[in-house]
């Protein structure tokens, strides 16, 4: 019975739907190029991949499109400023740096520093305890 299920499963994800179509362009240039812009692009249905790694159809749609704007000879630049007006920056697997993004690239550091802030006030603030009162670090705190 096992052995049936595994024989199964192992049928069901070497069918069609869940291959990863790779893209093969006759000029090594121009494929390292592809291969490098579908690493560069999410996949808008699941969010946390890139187009290169994804199986949603929209995200095979979208490497045809890279694809095929290659193929017509427009640069990397066009083509994330092509997909970038239709999808928006999401589409970009790393935003760019503007005004509306800044946020964004500066939450990490916010974060950080936050931490940071409030780990130095409770260390301070225990020092200040123990110099005033030993003791009462000892002491068990009240439980509600």
């Amino acid at each position: 019975m096992m052995r049936a299920a595994w024989i199964l499963a192992a049928l069901l994800f070497m069918s069609p739907a869940f291959a990863i179509d790779i893209e093969q362009l006759d000029d090594p240039v121009l494929q390292a190029r592809y291969e490098r812009l579908t690493h560069e692009l999410r996949c808008l249905v699941c969010q946390n991949e890139t187009i290169a790694d994804s199986n949603a159809m929209l995200a095979r749609d979208l490497r045809r499109e890279v694809r095929d704007l290659m193929v017509a000879g427009k640069s990397d630049a066009e083509i994330r400023a092509f997909l970038t007006e239709r999808y928006g920056d999401f589409v970009l697997y790393l935003p760019p740096v503007a005004p509306r993004t800044w946020l964004l690239w500066a939450a990490p550091a916010l974060l950080l520093l936050g931490g940071v802030s409030v780990a130095a006030l409770v260390v301070l603030r225990r020092a200040r305890t123990a110099r005033s009162d030993p003791a009462a670090l000892d002491e068990e705190p009240d439980s509600p």
